[in-house]
């Protein structure tokens, strides 16, 4: 769903392929892409220690403050969607 969508937004299907890897290719994803993408790991993962200290600065440094709190809400937004979805073993959308 979340691929069709950003796809439709002109996304790149080649950043959208290695997402998972991102680390793997920096090249693809700007310094601040990382930032967000490291804390959006980091606080999924909250019960493998909370979000490092490193991991928070360094999203500190891309985004102001309203930011930073604009980018938590929506990975827990979606985070939240994720495990009800889990949950209730909810069907992959139809292919369209």
């Amino acid at each position: 769903m979340h691929h069709r969508d950003a796809r439709a937004a002109g996304e790149d299907q080649r950043r959208l392929d290695v997402l998972s890897a991102w680390r793997e290719v920096p090249d693809l994803f700007t310094a601040r892409e990382a930032a967000a993408l490291a804390l959006t790991e980091a606080v999924t993962r909250l019960s493998e220690g909370g979000v490092p200290d490193q991991v928070w600065d360094d999203a500190a440094q891309h985004f102001d403050e309203n930011q930073l709190v604009h980018l938590l809400l929506a990975i827990a937004t979606i985070n939240v969607w994720n495990r009800l979805a889990v949950s209730v073993h909810q069907e992959l959308p139809a292919r369209t």
